[in-house]
């Protein structure tokens, strides 16, 4: 268990890196919504703030009174045993509380919690550190949706503005792809609960998986092979796709990734950085399940299992590929499998369903994750956008096959 001071410090840095995400939005910015698929940055502020009030301060600080009694409503996300939920779809709506009365908001409820932290004689003391615990990571995933749903926001701007600085590095040449081959044989993915100091409950528990012999790609598909695709008639191909992929091509027309144009000429990709120009050698990013599965299709190949990349992502020198200063940094070349971690979430073909043993938190905390486990697939690695603690070989990420606006891709498999 961390000491006291460790926590603390983390609670506080954790907070205050949400509010320094913000700083390059304008106030207008903090309340866009362009779909119902994403929510403002201002309600991302209060909801994680909403998290540590309902879930630790209205449970264990007898003495503390609600920061406001709506607020229950309006930044509850899905948690059903709390009570009525304000609709997703409308939270863009909501310009009422303001911008600074989020902030203040998140400042009395830091104040609270920090002295709430610091009572070490509180009977449920070591309760209180684990939801705490719990309510930071909640909020690091916060923090990568928080520019996820800005940057599909901002796209839908004629103006496509960009919300940082930045230079492009030079257009260079990807590694070759070569397949790295795996032997069959019985083995262990997830983790046993305290195992990592903090993982998520669906993480758990460590179990054994038998796989036949499999190879990966040691690199993610690029730009340009996902190119080829496309001038090959790739999204006219009805045989190449799922049954629900084909018919998610036609009712929203896919003609190509979220966010590619052709501008004066030019292929270009919007970003956070504004329009920039899209090099073949980049890693692809911004695709559904579904069009990964096409692809794959396509290519002769297939989307990895979760177990399958797991384990080989656990055989590789822990991290060493990681870079996320950049997302258009490309990774050294001498790893075995490149890009695992901090470019994108990479799709694989395995539902996500609790693992053998799963158990949920007893209580209205146990919606965090078990609901969820019903028609989405799992994503494993992690983006230029996601914490650098969650960049981990057990993590499970978990999106639905047709959804691309997050940091997306592909690393086939044999």
């Amino acid at each position: 268990m961390m000491n006291i001071h460790a926590i603390k410090s983390l609670f506080l840095d954790t907070r205050q890196h949400s509010i320094l995400a913000c700083e390059a939005l304008t106030i207008e910015d903090a309340n866009l919504q362009a779909a119902t698929f994403t929510s403002p940055p201002k309600w991302h502020l209060a909801h994680t703030t909403w998290f540590f009030e309902t879930f630790i301060l209205k449970t264990f600080a007898p003495r503390y009174k609600p920061f406001h009694a709506a607020y229950e409503v309006l930044f509850n996300s899905y948690y059903q045993g709390v009570g009525e939920q304000y609709p997703r779809a409308h939270r863009g709506l909501l310009s009422r509380p303001h911008f600074d009365e989020v902030l203040t908001y998140r400042e009395v409820i830091n104040q609270v919690m920090v002295n709430l932290i610091e009572q070490i004689t509180h009977p449920e003391h070591a309760i209180i550190i684990e939801r705490c615990l719990l309510g930071i990571q909640h909020e690091k995933q916060h923090q990568e949706l928080l520019l996820t749903d800005i940057k599909y926001s901002l796209s839908r701007n004629p103006l496509l503005p960009a919300v940082f600085e930045h230079s492009l590095c030079e257009n260079n040449t990807p590694s070759p792809q070569h397949w790295i081959p795996f032997d069959a044989g019985l083995i262990e993915i997830g983790v046993n609960t305290g195992e990592l100091g903090f993982a998520f409950d669906n993480e758990s528990p460590k179990h054994h998986v038998y796989l036949t012999d499999f190879s990966l790609s040691n690199r993610l598909v690029t730009n340009g092979e996902f190119q080829a695709f496309i001038d090959d008639g790739g999204y006219q191909r009805p045989e190449l796709w799922l049954a629900d992929g084909w018919s998610a091509v036609q009712q929203n027309r896919w003609e190509q990734p979220l966010y590619w144009q052709i501008h004066e000429g030019r292929p270009m990709h919007y970003t956070l950085f504004g329009l920039q120009e899209r090099h073949d050698d980049q890693p692809l990013n911004h695709i559904s399940g579904f069009e990964a599965d096409a692809y794959a299709n396509w290519a002769g190949a297939r989307l990895p299992t979760e177990a399958e990349w797991e384990h080989a992502a656990k055989q590789q020198v822990k991290r060493q590929d990681i870079n996320i200063s950049s997302i258009d940094v490309h990774p050294p070349h001498n790893a075995r499998l490149l890009n695992l971690y901090g470019h994108c979430w990479q799709w694989t073909s395995s539902a996500y369903r609790p693992y053998p043993g799963f158990k949920t938190a007893k209580g209205t905390i146990g919606e965090y994750n078990g609901k969820f486990m019903c028609n989405q697939w799992v994503l494993k690695g992690g983006s230029t956008a996601s914490p650098d603690n969650h960049l981990r070989a057990s993590y499970r990420n978990f999106f639905y096959p047709e959804q691309r606006w997050q940091f997306s891709g592909i690393r086939l498999a044999k």
